[in-house]
């Protein structure tokens, strides 16, 4: 199985989000509390970084945030990856820019697989590290790369920045809420993080 990767430029936009998000002072905070490096206070410090040590900082980062928040960290971090959805939209390399043209002028029916692959896109670490099938009426997101999970062991799925990043994308393209479900996560043990959306009634 290929290492985890994750864009520099996309982990830029996360701390930003995130900082925005809790505020300077607890974002400081969480850093302490873990031992993290004062060096990322700042977001431009994660641009100097390769893609595998970009990885690993997203799930250190994550991984502490769940510590420093327990319970709420699934409801913040779900928040965090739906806000983070319009910048890493705006950082789009020009072809998938151009898919965001064309996928507006689809059928509604058509929007759902079309803005998941945009961010399949966006968020994969190349060809086929995320894919997306169809099932029936529904549709699921595989994720084989999934940055979130590195080094992290946990009894329940833990990628909810991704799943925030799904429902925003999803809303985005349709104006509508989705039924998701990540229904495998590789720090349970499984082989890839599988998000379910329920499309048919």
């Amino acid at each position: 199985m290929n290492p985890a990767r994750f864009s520099p430029r996309t982990m830029n936009r996360f701390v930003e989000t995130l900082s925005t998000e809790i505020g300077p002072d607890t974002y400081h905070a969480v850093l302490s509390n873990s031992g993290l490096s004062h060096a990322w206070r700042s977001p431009e410090f994660f641009l100097s970084m390769d893609a595998s040590q970009a990885a690993e900082a997203y799930a250190k980062l994550q991984g502490s945030l769940r510590t420093y928040y327990g319970r709420g960290a699934r409801g913040t971090l779900m928040r965090i990856g739906s806000k983070l959805w319009q910048p890493i939209l705006g950082d789009a390399p020009l072809a998938l820019k151009a898919k965001t043209t064309l996928l507006r002028g689809l059928p509604k029916s058509l929007k759902r697989k079309s803005v998941l692959e945009l961010l399949a896109g966006l968020l994969g670490s190349g060809r086929g590290s995320i894919t997306i099938h169809t099932l029936d009426l529904d549709l699921l997101l595989v994720d084989q790369n999934s940055p979130t999970t590195l080094g992290q062991t946990e009894d329940s799925p833990i990628c909810f920045v991704t799943f925030g990043l799904i429902r925003e994308s999803l809303y985005w393209a349709t104006g509508e809420e989705h039924d998701i479900e990540e229904r495998a996560c590789r720090a349970m043990g499984a082989h890839q993080c599988e998000f379910k959306i329920t499309i048919g009634a």
